[in-house]
């Protein structure tokens, strides 16, 4: 199983980490960390994560490619044509294609979600309907081979799921065990539905102000333009 990775500058680190997490229990499994240079590429956090492939030395057809998201970063990214034609490239040859958080806005941008059911984090997943998806409130979806997560800790589940699917219940199980896997946050305030009405106004606020000038609705609708929808 070659499980390709895509990477950018401030990527969210546990959209990323979460999934291969997951999957580093999975049988034969074989990984490559992509990003456009070489070295170091940065994340929201204060770790950095090194890129062992550049998108040159990248496999051309890999059995899953895997999109992470991210804050404002990410939709700058839109306007980066060669990280878009790389994704548009490789998920046309891919096996699989799976995003967590606005990894899928990313898809997306690429042209790879039109017609399929996805998800994303909260904030942004309405945004997906721009690029023909059809948006899924839910944790995790897996429609024909297009897999998406919700925001930033979904990745784990979104990881059990495609794993599941893939190569058996059991393999999955296994790695859920092996992380010790069974959440029990002490606060019901994961969703917006949960949370109470002013975390949700702070929170809300928060995407807005790191937003800083872009106007997301504005960017996604400009990449969309790109492609056909």
């Amino acid at each position: 199983m070659k499980i390709q990775m895509f990477m950018y500058p401030g990527m969210t680190l546990l959209d990323l980490v979460g999934p291969l997490q997951t999957w580093n229990s999975w049988p034969d499994a074989e990984f490559q960390l992509v990003a456009e240079k070489p070295g170091s590429v940065s994340t929201d956090s204060a770790l950095s994560v090194n890129a062992s492939h550049t998108f040159d030395e990248a496999w051309s057809k890999p059995d899953i490619l895997f999109v992470p998201g991210g804050p404002a970063p990410t939709f700058e990214l839109l306007a980066d044509q060669k990280a878009m034609k790389f994704l548009a490239d490789r998920g046309e040859h891919a096996e699989w294609i799976g995003s967590v958080c606005t990894g899928s806005i990313l898809l997306g941008a690429a042209g790879l979600l039109k017609g399929y059911r996805a998800t994303s984090h909260w904030f942004a997943r309405d945004l997906l309907t721009a690029y023909g998806a059809e948006v899924v409130h839910e944790r995790w979806v897996i429609d024909r081979n297009r897999a998406s997560g919700g925001g930033v800790t979904a990745g784990i589940d979104f990881g059990l799921a495609l794993m599941a699917h893939i190569c058996g219940e059991e393999t999955a199980r296994q790695s859920q065990l092996g992380m010790e896997y069974s959440p029990k946050p002490p606060f019901s305030s994961g969703t917006p539905e949960e949370a109470r009405p002013e975390t949700l106004e702070a929170v809300t606020a928060m995407f807005i102000a790191g937003a800083g000038d872009l106007d997301l609705a504005e960017v996604v609708s400009a990449s969309a333009a790109k492609i056909d929808v």
